[in-house]
């Protein structure tokens, strides 16, 4: 993998990511495709809708069908009929998410299967060997995602055995084609950020990641400390902040020198009706948008606006259909890619300040509606 910058603007850049399976640029948002299918839309919607890379969870992957069994059909990309580059993400998340499911042990996290009930080992030398079986572009390793209400102590502990399991890792992997990113973890602590980020930048990997963040503390310290722990990274080094994809966050944190995003928000409000507009979020469920005839964006390239009128997507959701689900999402999707683009075109042309001060102005986060 390589990564060369290409424009900056203050702390914002524009930069290119080069993969086996094609070029990046950033900043880039992934969609989310779980279990190797991002919900409601298929390969065609995403690349018509901008998406150039997307996330897959390799510990979801391991589950159901198996990584052995996409391995012996071809790898993750011809599996999915995706030829993009696919990141994957390795489970570490899930030992928050899941966090009555799993215990943490200091060679791994056992999980119970949420779908059978069976007990699983995931360390860090099984999650690479899983994704080089999935043949994914970017890899993480195993990480200890805590909740922000955590204590300092059990942080500290979660960040060393990051740390360990880091370096079990870059012992394990095989595969020279695959970019194994490490992460940085520490909570909302600066000092604890500082720690981690100084050893896994003395392991010179191919990108950084942020993870520990968007699970629960507030706007205020995710801007600080992914702001803060940026700084702490090589600025030859794509920079990934984990879990974040509401459009005011990627604005923020691309001004904070972020590269790469990925968050199942966009589909998963699109699927309750919550679409994104340049004025903020509007829910198309609710009786004013009955027998609108116009887009939800005039403005809009997506399938979803050039074809249909807000007035028939409230139709859909009303009844139930399907299509709504699918027309949302390609929406969402779009407008997020858009974004991201837009942001890219701004800080070539040196004015990220201008786009930034534009979109605060308009854009009326949920929080603050």
């Amino acid at each position: 993998m390589k990564f060369t910058i290409e424009g900056t603007d203050s702390k914002a850049r524009a930069g290119r990511l080069e993969t086996s399976h094609g070029c990046v640029e950033t900043p880039f948002f992934m969609p989310v495709a779980t279990q190797g299918s991002v919900k409601a839309v298929d390969p065609t919607d995403l690349m018509e809708a901008g998406s150039q890379i997307i996330l897959s969870n390799a510990y979801h992957l391991y589950l159901r069908p198996g990584d052995e069994l996409i391995s012996k059909m071809g790898g993750l990309h011809k599996f999915m009929g995706w030829d993009r580059p696919i990141l994957t993400d390795s489970g570490g998340f899930q030992g928050f998410s899941l966090r009555d499911l799993r215990k943490i042990y200091d060679d791994g996290i056992q999980f119970r299967s949420h779908i059978d009930g069976s007990e699983h080992m995931i360390t860090p030398q099984s999650i690479v060997k899983i994704q080089e079986n999935l043949g994914s572009d970017i890899i993480m390793p195993l990480d200890v995602c805590l909740p922000t209400t955590s204590d300092k102590e059990s942080l500290k502990v979660g960040l060393y055995k990051t740390s360990e399991w880091m370096q079990i890792c870059l012992e394990s992997k095989k595969n020279d084609e695959q970019a194994l990113f490490g992460i940085v973890q520490g909570g909302i602590y600066d000092d604890l950020r500082e720690q981690s980020a100084e050893f896994m930048t003395s392991l010179d990997m191919p990108g950084y990641s942020i993870g520990g963040l968007s699970v629960g503390e507030s706007k205020a310290d995710m801007y600080r400390i992914a702001g803060k722990t940026a700084g702490l990274l090589p600025d030859e080094k794509p920079r990934y902040l984990m879990g974040v994809g509401s459009p005011e966050d990627l604005v923020e944190n691309v001004a904070n020198g972020i590269d790469m995003f990925d968050c199942v928000l966009p589909t998963r409000v699109a699927r309750n009706g919550a679409l994104f507009t340049k004025k903020g979020r509007v829910n198309v469920n609710t009786s004013r948008f009955r027998g609108v005839d116009c887009p939800i964006d005039k403005d809009c390239r997506c399938y979803t606006c050039l074809r249909f009128s807000v007035g028939y997507l409230h139709h859909l959701f009303k009844a139930r259909e399907y299509l709504a689900y699918r027309l949302a999402s390609i929406h969402n999707i779009t407008f997020i890619n858009d974004l991201t683009r837009n942001m890219r075109d701004a800080i070539m042309a040196c004015k990220f300040h201008e786009f930034y001060n534009a979109f605060m102005a308009d854009y009326v986060p949920v929080s603050s509606s």
